[in-house]
């Protein structure tokens, strides 16, 4: 490794709910976190918790051999990307958390190999507040020695980590997993407003459910939420949303249908439109209430 580089010093781009939550785990595990998030109340909130402010992703890039991408799409990837690009070195490695489309993964991958550096597309399953107790799963794709040069950092997000297989591929399956516990959180949403209208008593039945073979974890997580209309965000409905359009657009480029997803893009959708994109996801039950 160059000496240029401070193998103490993690580079972090965007700090939104998961970003905030890499930094609390990052300095738990003793790294020095310099970060950059074009939101200045952002970047005002991640230095309050102890990380450095870069001027902007180029410096991060300069001083980093490891960065950490936690941004919303595909396009904001992109663009920090061309920001970045001048001021990446060879060996670096760029951890991108983002949940983005996977042929940009495979792109953005054969882009930094061109300049010496290496792209992982390192998708996580689970919400902020999941990560943050080191819960989260993470599902890396990419080169396998540069999976194995972030030991360390897998290891300070203090979850589970699995190296899936070539670049795109961690991308993939959080479309895959995303699907899955999207539609588990809306048939739980369903199946409380279902008790509501029969006039079951909510805990009750969240804990009736969480005992039988319709269990899911996610109960455990926005169950209450749910029941008790808490819903600050800890993974907000309208990136889900966006997760949904992605699922979608790659079962249709395969010439495949999903019903159940496109039911739910609907749903969220409605949510949306109400005003709710910001709140939760578990918020997905106030539309179900509402049509009930």
């Amino acid at each position: 490794m160059s000496d240029s580089f401070s193998p103490e010093t993690i580079g972090l781009i965007g700090v939104g709910l998961i970003g905030t939550a890499l930094i609390e785990r990052l300095q738990t595990a003793g790294f020095r976190v310099l970060m950059w998030d074009r939101d200045a109340a952002r970047r005002t909130g991640a230095a309050a918790l102890g990380a450095e402010v870069a001027a902007n992703a180029a410096a991060v890039a300069a001083q980093c051999r490891r960065v950490i991408l936690s941004l919303p799409d595909s396009n904001i990837v992109s663009s920090v990307m061309s920001e970045m690009e001048n001021a990446l070195r060879a060996k670096t490695i760029v951890v991108d958390t983002s949940t983005g489309e996977p042929a940009d993964a495979v792109r953005f991958s054969k882009s930094l190999g061109q300049r010496g550096a290496t792209y992982l597309d390192a998708t996580i399953s689970g919400s902020s507040e999941q990560l943050r107790r080191g819960e989260a799963l993470c599902m890396v794709g990419g080169d396998a020695e540069a999976f194995a040069r972030c030991a360390d950092v897998w290891n300070a997000l203090g979850s589970q980590t699995m190296h899936v297989g070539a670049s795109g591929t961690g991308a993939q399956l959080k479309l895959v997993t995303n699907l899955v516990l999207g539609l588990n959180r809306a048939a739980l949403a369903e199946g409380l407003v279902l008790a509501e209208v029969m006039r079951l008593d909510p805990a009750l039945t969240l804990r009736v459910l969480q005992a039988s073979a319709a269990y899911s974890r996610i109960m455990d997580t926005k169950g209450p939420k749910m029941i008790g209309g808490d819903f600050a965000p800890v993974a907000r409905l309208s990136q889900h949303l966006k997760d949904v359009r992605l699922m979608l657009q790659a079962a249709g480029e395969g010439n495949v249908a999903l019903p159940l997803s496109e039911a739910h893009r609907q749903i969220l959708e409605q949510a949306e439109a109400a005003g709710w994109g910001d709140l939760d996801n578990s918020a997905i039950i106030k539309v179900l209430q509402k049509s009930s």
